[in-house]
């Protein structure tokens, strides 16, 4: 579980602003799955999702997503991993591939997070942000994400990672706006055996 739990180049959680906003946002709560709420509701609801609000900079480093308050869905996932980890919640990176539009490729690759709960072990959490059509929710032990999994080719990533993939790292380092962004959504290719 350490390394779920470490501070690193985009999971910044030991940054003072960082730092400073887990621990107001657990107030005197010792309640560790409530704090895990109140943080994700804070990422989803407070940090203004990049491209529903055409807002610039692209951020990736979790303080550079708190401090701009705007970010990718990447960015939020690294910025909450990092307000759990603060608070000694162990939290991971978790991705899905999605099609970009309704119904057919391109394929993008989604980021969200996995939280682990000592009621229920790791439950994935979706902080991406709400909008019409989208209702991601923290309510354990059932996963509401932003995004189903439809059709061929969309897939839920098993995997949990302690840190961002270098393929979302280079998307949002390389994106000079918010739109460039989103003409060079990430993407990995999926073997089918």
């Amino acid at each position: 579980m350490q390394q779920y739990l470490e501070s690193s180049q985009y999971i910044d959680w030991q940054q003072p602003e960082v730092l400073s906003k887990a621990k107001m946002l657990a107030g005197n709560s010792k309640d560790k799955e409530q704090i895990a709420k109140t943080c994700f509701n804070y990422v989803r609801d407070e940090i203004k999702h990049s491209w529903d609000y055409q807002l610039n900079p692209v951020t990736c480093r979790a303080s550079d997503v708190l401090k701009q308050g705007t970010g990718y869905c990447y960015a939020k996932s690294h910025l909450l991993a990092a307000l759990l980890r603060a608070n000694k919640i162990p939290a991971g990176i978790c991705y899905q591939r999605l099609t970009i539009s309704d119904d057919k490729s391109p394929f993008c690759l989604h980021g969200l997070n996995a939280i682990y709960l000592e009621r229920y072990g790791w439950y994935r959490v979706d902080a991406r942000g709400n909008k019409l059509g989208v209702k991601a929710e923290f309510i354990p032990p059932v996963e509401q994400l932003a995004f189903p999994v439809l059709i061929e080719g969309e897939i839920d990533l098993p995997e949990i990672w302690a840190q961002p993939l270098p393929v979302v790292v280079q998307a949002l380092e390389n994106g000079t706006d918010y739109l460039h962004v989103s003409e060079n959504l990430p993407d990995i290719q999926i073997l089918k055996i």
